[in-house]
This record gives structure tokens, sequence and C-alpha cells, in this order.
């Protein structure tokens, strides 16, 4: 696999704090790939205190299925006079249908853009270098790549939801303190699996699967996750489950409860006539 030559590609936004959407760069070449940079001038919503910045396949949706490209890159922000704002570690990441873009939600905080000086005439300028190590135009790709994602290495197929999991739960593996990523991986995968299984109704639960994913949760505890609002939802599954599973008990409870009180009021006017015949019933307490 020959490495590209490393390209850097820049592109000027003006009057920034006037914007509030998307900014998308013009598509420009590296790699003999087509690529574009999206920056986010007010951050995610979830991070709306930083500047967000991303990479992007261009055009995607006209590539053949199955193909996917590896490449590093940086991004550097810069003002209107050439001075570096910002620069942060090189990134390496797989790009492919199920992953489009690559980025960094807190690139560069925005009160640090407003310090005096910083941001010449409201323009900023915004550079990437890029370095592709692989491209596939078709076939190869089945969702089974495994790719790094905020420290867990996992299938291509798992960053959207362990994407969706962590920006939700954001403190859920402050605690996880394994380093092997063998762990890591069976770990996330654990969770993942949980998360699933509790996604189902009540009433499809059998004792054996509460059982078992009250099990997972206390391994996932020990390890160090905060699942706290996993245990609540099984705990809301478990009493939900048995009380629809009261309700459709309770007309055979109350018909063994008749049978008996029958049984016993029979037998007991048995004796007074002087009867012999005993009704057998199951004793209900």
């Amino acid at each position: 696999m020959e490495n590209k030559k490393k390209t850097s590609f820049s592109f000027e936004i003006e009057n920034f704090w006037e914007k509030v959407d998307v900014i998308r760069s013009p598509i420009f070449l590296s790699g003999g790939c087509e690529w574009f940079v999206g920056v986010l001038p007010k951050g995610r919503k979830d991070e709306d205190q930083y500047l967000s910045v991303y990479l992007g396949v261009a055009n995607p949706e006209t590539l053949r299925l199955g193909w996917k490209r590896r490449a590093s890159f940086s991004f550097i922000l810069l003002n209107q006079s050439g001075k570096e704002l910002c620069r942060r570690p090189e990134l390496c990441k797989l790009f492919c249908a199920y992953t489009e873009k690559w980025g960094r939600s807190k690139e560069l905080p925005l009160k640090k853009l407003k310090e005096k000086g910083s941001l010449e005439n409201s323009k900023l300028i915004v550079k990437v270098e890029i370095q592709v190590h692989e491209v596939v135009d078709e076939g190869g790709i089945t969702g089974k790549e495994m790719v790094d994602y905020m420290g867990f290495r996992v299938l291509v197929s798992q960053v959207a939801p362990v994407s969706k999991l962590l920006k939700k739960h954001r403190d859920i593996a402050a605690n996880f303190r394994q380093r092997s990523q063998l762990v890591k991986t069976a770990y996330i995968n654990l969770l993942l699996g949980l998360i699933e299984t509790l996604n189902k109704p009540a009433h499809s639960f059998t004792d054996t699967e509460l059982s078992n994913a009250r099990s997972e949760l206390m391994d996932l505890t020990r390890a160090g996750f905060k699942v706290d609002w996993l245990k609540t939802k099984l705990d809301k599954l478990s009493r939900e489950r048995k009380k629809a599973n009261s309700h459709v008990q309770k007309p055979d409870d109350e018909h063994i409860k008749s049978e008996g009180w029958l049984a016993r009021f029979w037998n007991k006017w048995k004796v007074r006539l002087g009867g012999y015949a005993h009704v057998p019933y199951e004793k209900i307490d």
C-alpha cells in the first residue's frame, strides 16, 4: 500500500461571527480523491462553546459500493495575518459509506477566538494537511473493518451507535481503566448488546434474559462504566413484566382459590353428612 504525498488546502471564512450554519469549503483533490472541509462556527448542539471542524469525502453517493479511503489529517486555524491560532495532533481515520466524515468537535474554544487580536477583521483561515494512505473504489468494505473511535476499537458499522452513546452519556466510561484493546472492545460490545436488549418490550423478556441482563449490568459497573440509567431502565422493565404477568395469571389464581374454597366447603359438609368421600385440593395459603 503506497502512501500518497501529503498535501494541504486552505480556505477563508469572511465575517466569521455572523455565520450560524455549517460552512462547507470548495471541493479539493488529495491522493486522487475529492474532499471538503466542514466548519460549525457555533459548534454542535452539545458542544456549543467550541468551534468544530471536520474532513469529509465529497460526493460519496457517486462512488461505487464498497469504497473506502484511509487518511491522516490535521487542521490548522489562522487569522488574517497568518498567525496560528490552533494546531491539533494528527488523526488517522478510515472513511467509508458508514463514516463519510471525521473531525474534532472541540477544535478550539470560541472564547479564545474572541480574545483581542485573535481574529482580525472577523476573518478565519482554515487549513487542512492531509495524506491519503489507501484508496479502494469498490468492494472490500463489509462493515467488519475495525477503527479507533474515542479510545475504543470498534467495527466501522458500530461507529454511529457508539458516537450517539458517548454524546448522550459523556462520562459513561470516565472510570473505565482497562488498557487492553481486546478487553475494551469486549466491554463496548457487551454494553452495546445490553442497550439493544433493553430496548425490547417488557412482555418479550424471560426470567433468564432479565437475570442475564442484570449480570451484564453488574459486570459493566464493576469495570467502571457509569450505567445508572441502564439500571433504572432494567428495573422498570422488570416491574412492567411482573405487572403484565400478574394480570395474565390473576384469573388462574382466582380459579384455583375458588376450587380450593369449594373443596374445603364440600369436605366440611361431607363430614357433617357422615360421608367418607374426600375431594383432594392443593392448599392455598
